[in-house]
């Protein structure tokens, strides 16, 4: 009869030491549940992106597309990240277009810099510009063309005001 109190008792204060979290268990049922589903449908949704991700790689044969290209030249010490590269332009560009009343010497500087940066952000994106090379008019053309053409590229360049006259040397 000891034996039986003895477990009798045991079982007592262990239904008493269980009950605060069966009463959890009992009130935050749903929302156990919930975490659970929701955790297993991420999950699946990562494994099903991951399995599209590599069909994709498959057909399009990505690592031949991309077997050819350098990634060191990438991580060098000279090369500018292009957030600061659209800065500069940005910066640039506005002093090129308000930048009235300044000197030759003053100008000339400043569209020898802001052609510097546009070739920076050709090299950085992979387009073929032709800044160096040409002089006149003709790197006028070839200036607003790379600007077109890393406009569309996603970096944003401002553009001339309406009405505003470019001055002729």
């Amino acid at each position: 009869m000891g034996v039986g109190r003895a477990l009798m008792l045991a079982l007592a204060f262990l239904a008493v030491a269980t009950l605060p979290a069966a009463f959890a268990l009992l009130f935050c049922y749903d929302e156990i549940v919930d975490r659970v589903v929701c955790g297993w449908s991420e999950w699946r949704d990562r494994r099903r992106e991951k399995r599209t991700i590599a069909r994709l790689d498959r057909a399009v044969e990505a690592d031949a597309l991309t077997r050819d290209i350098d990634l060191s030249e990438f991580d060098s010490d000279d090369r500018r990240p292009l957030e600061q590269l659209a800065a500069d332009l940005r910066r640039l560009g506005g002093q090129r277009i308000g930048g009235t009343g300044r000197s030759m010497v003053w100008h000339s500087a400043l569209l020898q810099a802001y052609d510097d940066r546009l070739r920076l952000a050709c090299r950085a994106l992979g387009v073929t510009e032709h800044l160096a090379e040409l002089e006149g008019v003709d790197q006028e053309i070839e200036r607003v063309r790379v600007e077109g053409v890393l406009h569309a590229a996603g970096l944003a360049l401002p553009a001339a005001r309406a009405g505003h006259r470019q001055r002729h040397r």
